[in-house]
């Protein structure tokens, strides 16, 4: 708890009722890894805070495994689409390692945002965060090579890049594993 206490705290100003707030609607859970959170084609019931651990959030295109998600620790993560709008969601969420989430499902996360100022702000905050990211994702497959994407990747995620195999960090960078090898092996020379 005290990880997300000190990620919303970072964000909003938290009372100590909102503290508690926060402390009576989500719960933590333990998960192994390679544990599937969610699955393509069911309903998103909660809105994930990642504790310890890593998750990566992906697609299965035409057999294809498609990763666009790769969730480090002190992190939300969630199908937004699905969760917001109680619909089937288009991706699957698996544990990559041993994880520790706290998670708060959506009749709790609408009660939290009812008996809360702190919340909708705090909501809105995090959700720009991501959405920025998104769109500097997507620039950065526009205007950077593969070898630039990669460097920025290991640069800026340094712990995905040590504990995520090279099959997921090739997908999440839009390449494939054989030419990830390849420059991998560029910078290490």
């Amino acid at each position: 708890m005290k990880n997300l206490h000190h990620y919303i705290q970072s964000r909003c100003n938290l009372s100590q009722t909102d503290s508690r707030l926060v402390e009576t609607y989500f719960t933590s859970q333990n998960v192994p890894a390679n544990t599937l959170l969610l699955e393509a084609g069911k309903t998103e019931r909660y809105v994930y805070f990642l504790s310890e651990g890593i998750v990566k959030g992906y697609q299965n295109v035409d057999g294809k495994i498609v990763v666009q998600h790769l969730v480090a620790e002190h992190d939300f993560f969630t199908s937004l689409e699905s969760f917001m709008s109680e619909t089937p969601a288009p991706d699957y969420y698996e544990t990559i390692t041993d994880c520790k989430l706290l998670k708060i499902s959506k009749p709790d996360f609408e009660l939290i945002q009812a008996q809360s100022t702190f919340w909708s702000d705090f909501i809105k905050t995090v959700t720009n965060e991501h959405l920025n990211c998104k769109i500097e994702r997507v620039k950065d497959f526009q205007v950077l090579s593969a070898k630039e994407r990669y460097l920025k990747f290991i640069t800026q995620q340094p712990n995905l890049a040590l504990n995520v195999s090279v099959d997921n960090i090739a997908s999440f960078l839009g390449m494939e594993p054989q030419s990830l090898s390849r420059i991998r092996k560029q910078i290490t020379i």
